[in-house]
């Protein structure tokens, strides 16, 4: 069984930033799409941004231009650069690695934007 872990988050004030790391296997980081999802208070678990072997990106539409993915290979680790951050993006995160049959989570980081 994989073990994703994530890392980074913490309370932050607003306009500032933020990066999470999460660190998987490496044949997991290296063949499976990692990506990040998060759940807000009283909101589903929602997908912010993935990113694919060939370093493929998709972002939701709600933070496009915001956040940024990547993947460190050498590292075994993906990234998710949060910038200009607002309450709004208070919520939890968590990372995911997935292939066309097999679905990895890691145990979430609290991402709190308050001053």
């Amino acid at each position: 069984q994989a073990q994703l872990v994530e890392s980074g988050g913490g309370l932050v004030q607003p306009g500032k930033s933020l990066r999470l790391s999460c660190a998987a296997p490496r044949i997991i980081c290296s063949n499976y799409v990692m990506g990040w999802y998060r759940q807000a208070p009283g909101k589903q678990r929602e997908l912010v941004a993935s990113i694919t072997t060939s370093s493929t990106t998709n972002y939701a539409d709600s933070v496009e231009g915001r956040f940024t993915l990547s993947r460190d290979n050498a590292k075994n680790t993906v990234y998710l650069q949060m910038n200009t951050l607002t309450p709004e993006y208070t919520a939890v995160y968590y990372c995911n690695a997935a292939s066309s049959r097999t679905t990895y989570w890691g145990q979430g980081t609290q991402v709190t934007v308050s001053s």
